[in-house]
């Protein structure tokens, strides 16, 4: 019994209290790690800025952007999943490397994916403020002697600054489009029907035309990968 005190028992095998307080703490986290660490901010910001300028409402609805945003999260983190998975994941069960080399080695290729998207001003920026000292080299030598807390933070206000951006971009011709039908319906004398019933369906017909969904995700996806 003395020798358990210290150990739960988890399909026959014994892990320490400490090691499963911390892994459970890291499960409670996992969503906001993918939030802060994958393209993810980017992807729903922006398809609720396109739902928004389409004038759409709850169309389609939070769990559906959330889900097409998720699945694109997969689809560009591919090549760094299976990064981590050769370079750490594989040789801790294996039993090759400790804890604490696994989450080292899982680090780098996550901060390198971040590195890339992240621009240098915000990294900078964040460096400045932690006292860290930026060294010379590739995004690779950054990936590694960076820290998670610079990066992380750095990465988010990139991500920020470009879901902005391709909001601004996305609002432009929708906007136009407001614009034509109030001033039509001004110049008829129909100021007491609402614009936005006139000038949603011809939003719809364009964003159809153009093979907007295609368009959309294709220009996500190449903006990260």
């Amino acid at each position: 019994m003395t020798n358990l005190d210290g150990f739960i028992n988890i399909n026959g095998d014994g892990i320490s209290a400490i090691e499963f307080i911390f892994l459970t703490a890291l499960l409670t986290l996992l969503p906001s790690l993918v939030v802060m660490t994958t393209s993810f901010t980017r992807y729903v910001i922006s398809l609720s800025f396109l739902r928004n300028a389409l004038g759409t409402q709850q169309t389609p609805p939070n769990m559906v952007l959330v889900g097409i945003a998720l699945f694109l999260t997969l689809f560009t983190m591919g090549p760094t999943i299976d990064e981590i998975n050769q370079q750490a994941y594989a040789p801790y069960v294996n039993g090759e490397i400790e804890q604490a080399e696994f989450f080292s080695r899982a680090s780098v290729p996550l901060k390198d994916f971040m590195l890339y998207q992240t621009d240098t001003s915000a990294l900078e920026l964040f460096c400045e403020m932690s006292d860290t000292e930026i060294p010379e080299g590739e995004i690779d030598v950054l990936a590694e002697e960076l820290p998670m807390r610079v990066v992380t933070p750095a990465f988010i206000t990139s991500e920020l600054k470009k879901a902005f951006q391709i909001g601004f971009y996305l609002y432009i011709p929708f906007l136009l489009i407001d614009i034509i039908v109030s001033s039509t319906l001004m110049s008829m004398g129909m100021i007491m029907l609402p614009p936005a019933m006139i000038s949603t369906p011809f939003k719809l017909l364009l964003f159809i035309t153009i093979n907007g969904w295609e368009l959309l995700f294709s220009t996500l996806v190449q903006g990260v990968r």
